[in-house]
């Protein structure tokens, strides 16, 4: 993971990053990763609709792992795969350690109450999930972020939606994230698609940017807007 960086405009030649989350399938997890995505989700967090049981997650992991060994379709310049993430809210560390563990992934989102010991405990690099309040100021969004990212943790901002952990596809105020410009480690999600990407980094300059719903149709992954997605993002940077 690299260090957190100072604010202010991305950096001419700073590529955004791009995470494509709510993963259900390795077909689409390769859709994404052959488009350019640098991060795939997976969603472990118990009772939301994209949730996988650690089985299903390992053999869709396992099935896109070959596929991306085998596909001749990489990308130039994209001979790793993407740092695939996955997903938890408030359960016991050593269970989440174990999925970690047996799915192999890099990334522990944590979308809970979770402190920072516990989040070191898992032994991968965390992404924080920081919920932002309607109507809160950017100071207030900017400390946040700040401690998080003090703790050597990564940043997810997402709409603080009530009874939704995330993914709710609703956008919050994108003024409340008005200090975190340039800011390494920090993804912007909440109500993000191939339709407003490009003025959320225009207004925003991110250092990253997170997608789910906003490239489903029927509450499915739809491959087409996936690489849209991608493609709209990498055009506003």
């Amino acid at each position: 993971m690299t260090s957190p960086g100072a604010s202010g405009p991305r950096a001419t030649g700073d590529r955004l990053r791009v995470k494509i989350c709510g993963m259900r399938d390795s077909d689409n997890a390769l859709v994404a990763a052959t488009a350019g995505a640098d991060f795939l989700g997976f969603v472990f967090v118990e009772g939301v609709r994209r949730q996988l049981l650690p089985p299903q997650g390992r053999a869709i992991i396992e099935r896109f792992r070959h596929e991306w060994s085998h596909d001749a379709g990489i990308p130039t310049g994209k001979a790793t795969a993407p740092r695939l993430v996955g997903l938890f809210r408030n359960q016991p560390a050593d269970w989440v350690k174990g999925v970690i563990d047996r799915c192999e992934l890099d990334v522990a989102q944590l979308c809970g109450d979770e402190d920072s010991d516990y989040g070191r405990s898992l032994g991968v690099p965390v992404l924080r999930q920081i919920r932002v309040r309607q109507g809160e100021a950017a100071g207030s969004v900017r400390a946040r972020v700040d401690r998080a990212l003090a703790e050597g943790e990564m940043v997810h901002l997402d709409t603080d939606h009530p009874g939704v952990p995330g993914g709710s596809g609703v956008a919050f105020d994108w003024a409340s994230a008005g200090e975190i410009a340039g800011v390494s480690n920090v993804l912007l999600s909440g109500g993000l698609n191939p339709g407003n990407v490009v003025e959320a980094i225009a207004r925003v300059r991110p250092w990253g940017v997170d997608v789910s719903s906003g490239v489903e149709t029927g509450g499915q992954k739809d491959a087409a807007k996936i690489r849209e997605f991608i493609r709209a993002a990498r055009s506003g940077t």
